[in-house]
């Protein structure tokens, strides 16, 4: 079968490390599962596992991709939850089990005309998503709803600060935030994508660093470093950060003194549970709120993909069909 893989690390140049071509079909372990991927989307886990960051040299070579949507044996549309985890040991929420990795990690990933899953990570696809929609939800979309509706403890009418619109969980987080009656307010360095915020929900955009107009209930933290002390400024007394990504760095100053005194809280979210990739599902269904797809490639043109992902030219999800 046709796949995309990891062949090999590269912390500067990370898509010179990939091989696209043929591989053998994957084995299906007992309690596994095969399914005939239809579409599947980029993640910036992707471009960090081709930098060797969260995946170990002797995995190599390992199909890459996290997100998918497609046929099972059955021929059910479906979509993958990408969380290989026991929920038994998370104490009934598999993002939680101490061994929990995600699909592209220990196991080979979606990036290939066919992905073998544990039966479980299954979840039935609506028949109004198409297979496009559908491969958006597992990463990029499934953080942004635990997110919001999980982790920042907030309700319809807060005002929520996303920062670094552009990429796919600050565009989910601005799509549900809006859909879900937020008053949502987005960062960006560049002007065009300030205005696709716009066009997505947002209720206003401001450049980095801005003042606000006044402070927010939460701010959504997925790029770190760069923006993390203008997240703690812009946050009210008693307000929360919500952190599931530090694309710019992991290390910026914990401006300590403003945390205590202002009682703010930094609380951590990664991925969501097969129940919440459900309930996502129908929330879009219900809303009528869809992905911003950036693009659509064929899975042979993955390189370009991954570059535009590198350069940050993109807006939205890339999504590829095999």
């Amino acid at each position: 079968m046709f796949a995309v893989t990891a062949s090999r690390f590269d912390a500067e140049n990370p898509v010179d490390g990939l091989t696209l071509g043929e591989r053998p079909e994957p084995e299906v372990p007992e309690g596994w599962t095969t399914v005939a991927v239809k579409a599947t989307a980029l993640n910036h886990h992707d471009l960090w596992s081709l930098k060797g960051v969260g995946l170990r040299a002797e995995r190599l070579p390992i199909v890459l991709g996290c997100d998918a949507a497609g046929l099972d044996e059955d021929g059910n549309e479906v979509i993958v939850h990408s969380v290989i985890g026991d929920p038994d040991r998370g104490g009934g929420d598999e993002t939680l089990d101490p061994k929990r990795s995600l699909l592209s990690e220990a196991y080979d990933g979606t990036f290939a005309e066919r992905v073998v899953v544990p039966r479980r990570n299954l979840v039935p696809k609506p028949a109004e998503l198409s297979f496009e929609e559908a491969a958006c939800l597992p990463t990029a979309w499934l953080t942004a709803y635990r997110m919001l509706f999980d982790k920042a403890g907030i309700q319809p009418g807060a005002t929520v600060l996303v920062q670094g619109a552009g990429g796919g969980v600050a565009t989910a987080l601005i799509s549900l935030g809006s859909a879900a009656g937020f008053r949502v307010w987005a960062t960006s360095r560049s002007e065009a994508k300030r205005k696709r915020a716009l066009e997505l929900g947002a209720d206003q955009v401001f450049e980095p660093g801005a003042r606000l107009p006044e402070r927010v209930d939460a701010v959504m933290e997925t790029v770190g470093e760069a923006t993390w002390s203008h997240s703690l400024k812009s946050l009210r007394p008693g307000g929360r950060i919500v952190v599931s990504g530090a694309t710019s760095g992991q290390v910026p100053p914990a401006e300590l003194n403003r945390v205590f005194f202002l009682q703010l809280s930094v609380v951590g979210s990664t991925m969501g549970t097969r129940e919440q990739l459900q309930r996502l599902a129908r929330f879009l269904v219900t809303t009528g709120t869809r992905p911003r797809i950036d693009r659509v490639l064929p899975l042979d043109r993955a390189r370009e993909g991954f570059a535009a992902m590198a350069e940050g030219e993109l807006f939205g999800k890339i999504v590829f069909t095999p």
